[in-house]
């Protein structure tokens, strides 16, 4: 499919969608209580097919957390990124895709451990590269530590 195909028929399963075609992918950003049903539609759906979660990542923009999903349909050959918005900064979450895409599991760990977004409904959710015990997430724009160097 097209960029121009995939926006019409992602259109049709989520008409608030918002689309921005300035980098490699298309992107559909979306808000966060609507991620979980959206995706799940990606990835069953037989002319999407999106089959592989291959990056799943933050980013912290002060004001709001953007949670980045890049997906790919082995079977159509067609490449996408999920941007779901999280407004609350202070206690983030969103649903877990790890139930759609079991590689899921290790990235969202990933982003509680460093970003501090907490995955509803994930089989294992605990940090997995800092100790249980650390103060704060390393890649937050508030995390201050005595040890940065301030430029």
């Amino acid at each position: 499919m097209t960029n121009e195909e995939l926006k019409q028929r992602f259109t049709e399963l989520l008409p608030g969608a918002i689309y921005d075609e300035t980098g490699e992918f298309l992107n559909v950003i979306i808000n966060s209580e609507v991620l979980l049903p959206f995706v799940k539609e990606l990835r069953n759906n037989d002319t999407l097919s999106f089959d592989y979660l291959f990056c799943l990542t933050c980013v912290d923009w002060k004001d709001h957390l953007m949670m980045v999903y890049h997906l790919l349909s082995k079977d159509h050959k067609h490449t996408v990124v999920v941007k779901a918005k999280i407004t609350d900064i202070t206690n983030p979450e969103i649903e877990s895709v790890s139930s759609i895409w079991k590689t899921a599991n290790f990235h969202e760990r990933e982003v509680y451990d460093l970003f501090g977004v907490k995955f509803l409904n994930h089989p294992d959710l605990r940090r997995i590269f800092l100790d249980e015990d650390w103060p704060g997430h390393p890649l937050r724009k508030n995390y201050v530590d005595e040890n940065m160097i301030e430029i």
